[in-house]
Protein backbone atom coordinates (compact mmCIF):
# COMPACT_ATOMS: atom_id res chain seq x y z
CA UNK A 1 0.00 0.00 0.00
CA UNK A 2 1.23 3.43 -0.69
CA UNK A 3 2.65 5.84 1.63
CA UNK A 4 1.10 9.28 2.34
CA UNK A 5 3.45 11.82 0.50
CA UNK A 6 3.61 15.16 1.98
CA UNK A 7 4.26 18.53 0.11
CA UNK A 8 7.36 20.36 0.48
CA UNK A 9 5.97 22.83 2.32
CA UNK A 10 4.18 20.25 4.37
CA UNK A 11 7.25 18.58 5.21
CA UNK A 12 9.06 21.96 6.02
CA UNK A 13 6.65 23.00 8.50
CA UNK A 14 6.49 19.59 10.59
CA UNK A 15 10.43 19.20 10.77
CA UNK A 16 10.71 23.20 11.91
CA UNK A 17 7.96 22.14 14.32
CA UNK A 18 9.34 19.30 15.42
CA UNK A 19 12.44 21.25 16.15
CA UNK A 20 10.77 23.91 18.10
CA UNK A 21 9.11 21.38 20.40
CA UNK A 22 12.44 19.93 21.03
CA UNK A 23 14.04 23.02 21.98
CA UNK A 24 10.67 24.41 24.11
CA UNK A 25 11.44 20.70 26.12
CA UNK A 26 15.43 21.78 26.57
CA UNK A 27 14.08 24.94 27.79
CA UNK A 28 11.84 24.01 30.03
CA UNK A 29 13.91 21.26 31.52
CA UNK A 30 16.95 23.46 31.91
CA UNK A 31 14.38 26.18 33.94
CA UNK A 32 12.93 23.59 36.22
CA UNK A 33 16.70 21.65 37.10
CA UNK A 34 18.12 25.46 37.02
CA UNK A 35 20.98 24.18 34.87
CA UNK A 36 22.50 24.71 31.53
CA UNK A 37 24.16 21.60 31.21
CA UNK A 38 22.57 18.55 33.26
CA UNK A 39 24.78 15.49 31.62
CA UNK A 40 27.50 14.63 29.31
CA UNK A 41 25.38 14.84 26.50
CA UNK A 42 24.76 18.61 26.62
CA UNK A 43 28.10 19.33 26.95
CA UNK A 44 30.60 16.72 27.34
CA UNK A 45 33.48 19.24 28.12
CA UNK A 46 31.56 21.82 30.71
CA UNK A 47 29.93 18.80 32.35
CA UNK A 48 33.16 16.89 33.35
CA UNK A 49 35.15 19.89 34.19
CA UNK A 50 32.43 20.98 36.66
CA UNK A 51 32.35 17.79 38.02
CA UNK A 52 35.79 17.26 38.84
CA UNK A 53 35.33 21.11 40.64
CA UNK A 54 32.63 19.92 42.42
CA UNK A 55 34.19 16.96 43.90
CA UNK A 56 37.23 19.49 44.90
CA UNK A 57 35.29 21.31 46.67
CA UNK A 58 33.03 18.32 48.11
CA UNK A 59 36.89 16.88 49.57
CA UNK A 60 37.60 20.47 50.79
CA UNK A 61 34.25 20.50 52.89
CA UNK A 62 35.44 17.34 54.08
CA UNK A 63 38.59 18.39 55.63
CA UNK A 64 36.89 22.14 56.81
CA UNK A 65 34.23 19.98 58.69
CA UNK A 66 37.86 18.23 60.74
CA UNK A 67 39.55 21.41 60.97
CA UNK A 68 36.24 23.14 62.56
CA UNK A 69 36.37 19.84 65.09
CA UNK A 70 40.18 20.23 65.59
CA UNK A 71 39.62 24.04 66.24
CA UNK A 72 37.00 22.77 69.09
CA UNK A 73 39.45 20.32 70.87
CA UNK A 74 42.54 22.77 71.17
CA UNK A 75 39.63 25.43 72.25
CA UNK A 76 38.94 23.11 74.97
CA UNK A 77 42.08 22.78 76.03
CA UNK A 78 42.90 26.06 75.93
CA UNK A 79 39.72 26.77 78.04
CA UNK A 80 40.63 24.69 80.47
CA UNK A 81 44.20 26.38 81.06
CA UNK A 82 42.40 29.09 81.98
CA UNK A 83 40.36 27.57 84.29
CA UNK A 84 44.19 25.82 85.84
CA UNK A 85 45.54 29.18 85.93
CA UNK A 86 42.26 30.78 87.73
CA UNK A 87 42.91 27.58 90.56
CA UNK A 88 46.44 28.31 90.85
CA UNK A 89 45.38 31.88 91.85
CA UNK A 90 42.90 30.34 94.18
CA UNK A 91 46.07 28.35 95.40
CA UNK A 92 48.25 31.56 95.78
CA UNK A 93 45.73 33.27 97.86
CA UNK A 94 45.36 30.57 100.41
CA UNK A 95 48.83 30.78 100.79
CA UNK A 96 48.91 34.15 101.16
CA UNK A 97 46.04 34.28 103.95
CA UNK A 98 47.98 31.84 106.10
CA UNK A 99 50.35 34.29 106.63
CA UNK A 100 47.73 35.85 108.91
CA UNK A 101 46.05 32.48 110.50
CA UNK A 102 46.66 32.80 114.02
CA UNK A 103 46.15 28.95 115.34
CA UNK A 104 47.16 25.56 114.83
CA UNK A 105 43.14 24.74 113.73
CA UNK A 106 43.46 27.67 111.10
CA UNK A 107 46.83 26.36 109.82
CA UNK A 108 45.15 23.07 109.10
CA UNK A 109 41.89 24.02 107.38
CA UNK A 110 44.38 26.10 105.11
CA UNK A 111 46.80 23.11 104.44
CA UNK A 112 43.76 20.91 103.63
CA UNK A 113 41.44 23.53 101.39
CA UNK A 114 45.08 23.67 99.58
CA UNK A 115 45.69 20.00 99.51
CA UNK A 116 42.15 19.63 97.78
CA UNK A 117 42.32 22.34 95.94
CA UNK A 118 45.51 21.06 94.11
CA UNK A 119 43.94 17.75 93.22
CA UNK A 120 40.99 19.51 91.53
CA UNK A 121 44.03 20.52 88.74
CA UNK A 122 43.84 16.83 87.69
CA UNK A 123 40.30 16.12 87.94
CA UNK A 124 40.40 19.35 85.47
CA UNK A 125 42.32 17.97 83.32
CA UNK A 126 40.73 14.82 82.78
CA UNK A 127 37.33 16.25 81.97
CA UNK A 128 39.11 18.64 79.00
CA UNK A 129 38.56 16.14 76.64
CA UNK A 130 37.04 16.56 73.46
CA UNK A 131 35.80 13.62 70.65
CA UNK A 132 37.94 11.11 73.16
CA UNK A 133 41.32 13.78 72.47
CA UNK A 134 42.78 15.15 75.92
CA UNK A 135 45.50 17.71 75.09
CA UNK A 136 46.18 18.77 78.67
CA UNK A 137 46.62 15.82 80.84
CA UNK A 138 50.21 13.85 79.87
CA UNK A 139 47.96 10.45 78.35
CA UNK A 140 50.20 11.14 75.20
CA UNK A 141 46.98 12.32 72.75
CA UNK A 142 48.35 14.31 69.97
CA UNK A 143 46.20 15.97 67.42
CA UNK A 144 47.01 15.49 63.63
CA UNK A 145 45.17 17.47 61.28
CA UNK A 146 44.94 17.33 57.19
CA UNK A 147 44.64 20.44 55.36
CA UNK A 148 44.84 18.29 52.01
CA UNK A 149 44.81 15.42 50.09
CA UNK A 150 46.91 16.25 47.48
CA UNK A 151 50.04 17.65 49.32
CA UNK A 152 52.00 17.26 52.86
CA UNK A 153 49.94 20.23 54.40
CA UNK A 154 49.55 18.93 58.04
CA UNK A 155 49.65 20.04 61.53
CA UNK A 156 50.69 17.64 64.80
CA UNK A 157 49.74 19.17 67.72
CA UNK A 158 51.31 16.94 71.05
CA UNK A 159 49.51 17.02 74.34
CA UNK A 160 51.06 18.72 77.56
CA UNK A 161 51.04 17.76 81.34
CA UNK A 162 48.99 20.17 82.98
CA UNK A 163 48.66 18.15 86.02
CA UNK A 164 49.93 18.70 89.29
CA UNK A 165 53.08 16.18 89.00
CA UNK A 166 55.85 17.44 90.03
CA UNK A 167 58.09 15.23 87.36
CA UNK A 168 56.00 15.93 84.29
CA UNK A 169 53.63 18.88 84.77
CA UNK A 170 52.83 22.19 87.18
CA UNK A 171 55.44 21.03 89.67
CA UNK A 172 52.86 21.38 93.00
CA UNK A 173 52.95 19.53 95.67
CA UNK A 174 50.51 18.31 97.95
CA UNK A 175 51.27 18.39 101.62
CA UNK A 176 52.07 21.94 101.72
CA UNK A 177 52.84 23.09 105.52
CA UNK A 178 51.73 26.48 105.35
CA UNK A 179 51.95 27.32 109.09
CA UNK A 180 56.29 28.59 108.30
CA UNK A 181 57.17 31.54 106.33
CA UNK A 182 59.99 29.40 104.41
CA UNK A 183 57.28 27.00 103.67
CA UNK A 184 54.94 29.62 102.11
CA UNK A 185 57.92 31.07 100.20
CA UNK A 186 58.43 27.58 98.65
CA UNK A 187 54.75 27.17 97.70
CA UNK A 188 54.36 30.81 96.22
CA UNK A 189 57.25 30.16 94.00
CA UNK A 190 55.72 26.87 93.11
CA UNK A 191 52.77 28.71 92.30
CA UNK A 192 54.36 31.34 90.49
CA UNK A 193 56.38 28.74 88.25
CA UNK A 194 53.21 26.93 87.37
CA UNK A 195 51.69 30.43 86.32
CA UNK A 196 54.70 30.86 84.39
CA UNK A 197 54.07 27.21 82.45
CA UNK A 198 50.37 27.75 81.77
CA UNK A 199 51.09 31.16 80.32
CA UNK A 200 53.16 29.49 78.25
CA UNK A 201 51.00 26.43 76.74
CA UNK A 202 48.36 28.90 76.40
CA UNK A 203 50.28 31.29 74.02
CA UNK A 204 51.02 27.86 72.31
CA UNK A 205 47.88 26.40 71.99
CA UNK A 206 46.33 30.02 71.10
CA UNK A 207 49.06 29.92 68.42
CA UNK A 208 47.40 26.63 66.80
CA UNK A 209 43.51 27.69 67.22
CA UNK A 210 44.53 30.92 65.31
CA UNK A 211 46.22 28.47 62.14
CA UNK A 212 43.52 26.39 62.42
CA UNK A 213 41.00 29.37 62.17
CA UNK A 214 43.15 30.55 59.28
CA UNK A 215 43.10 27.30 57.39
CA UNK A 216 39.20 26.83 58.33
CA UNK A 217 38.58 30.48 56.91
CA UNK A 218 40.56 29.74 53.55
CA UNK A 219 39.28 26.14 52.98
CA UNK A 220 36.08 27.98 53.38
CA UNK A 221 36.74 30.51 50.52
CA UNK A 222 38.30 28.00 48.62
CA UNK A 223 35.03 25.64 48.09
CA UNK A 224 32.96 28.40 48.03
CA UNK A 225 35.45 29.61 45.15
CA UNK A 226 35.48 25.83 43.49
CA UNK A 227 31.79 25.30 43.51
CA UNK A 228 31.41 29.14 42.21
CA UNK A 229 33.44 27.68 39.27
CA UNK A 230 31.66 24.45 38.61
CA UNK A 231 28.53 26.64 38.47
CA UNK A 232 29.30 29.27 36.21
CA UNK A 233 30.12 25.94 33.85
CA UNK A 234 26.41 24.39 34.20
CA UNK A 235 24.25 26.85 35.79
CA UNK A 236 21.75 28.50 33.36
CA UNK A 237 20.74 31.89 32.73
CA UNK A 238 17.15 31.70 34.48
CA UNK A 239 16.23 35.80 32.49
CA UNK A 240 17.54 34.09 29.33
CA UNK A 241 16.25 30.89 29.19
CA UNK A 242 13.16 32.43 30.29
CA UNK A 243 13.10 35.06 27.37
CA UNK A 244 14.11 31.79 24.84
CA UNK A 245 11.00 30.01 26.16
CA UNK A 246 8.43 32.81 25.17
CA UNK A 247 9.86 33.00 22.04
CA UNK A 248 9.98 29.22 21.34
CA UNK A 249 6.70 29.48 22.32
CA UNK A 250 5.40 32.17 19.77
CA UNK A 251 7.89 29.91 17.16
CA UNK A 252 5.42 27.75 17.95
CA UNK A 253 2.13 28.81 17.32
CA UNK A 254 3.96 30.66 14.52
CA UNK A 255 4.49 27.22 12.94
CA UNK A 256 1.66 26.08 13.71
CA UNK A 257 -0.81 28.76 11.65
CA UNK A 258 2.16 28.06 8.95
CA UNK A 259 0.95 24.25 8.79
CA UNK A 260 -2.96 25.30 8.43
CA UNK A 261 -1.96 27.70 4.99
CA UNK A 262 0.11 25.10 3.87
CA UNK A 263 -2.74 22.52 4.44
CA UNK A 264 -5.45 24.84 3.31
CA UNK A 265 -3.34 25.40 0.41
CA UNK A 266 -3.35 21.96 -0.95
CA UNK A 267 -7.19 22.34 -0.05
CA UNK A 268 -7.24 24.92 -2.74
CA UNK A 269 -5.69 22.90 -5.26
CA UNK A 270 -7.95 19.63 -4.46
CA UNK A 271 -11.08 22.05 -4.82
CA UNK A 272 -9.81 22.33 -8.84
CA UNK A 273 -10.78 18.78 -9.49
CA UNK A 274 -13.74 18.91 -7.82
Amino acid sequence: MPGITLSAAVRANLLALSHTAFLIARTQDRLSTGLRVNSAVDDAKAFFEAKALTDRANTINEKKDSIGQAVSSVSVALDAVGAIDTIVEQLKGLVNGAASAATGAEYTELNNQYNSLVLQIDNLTADASYQGTNLINATGSSLTVYFSNTTSSVLSIASVDLTHNTATGLAIKTGALLSTTSARAIAIAELDAAIASLNAKAKSLGSNVALLQTRLDFSKNYANELQSGADKLVLADITQEGANLVALQTRQQLGIASLSFAGSSEQSILSLFR
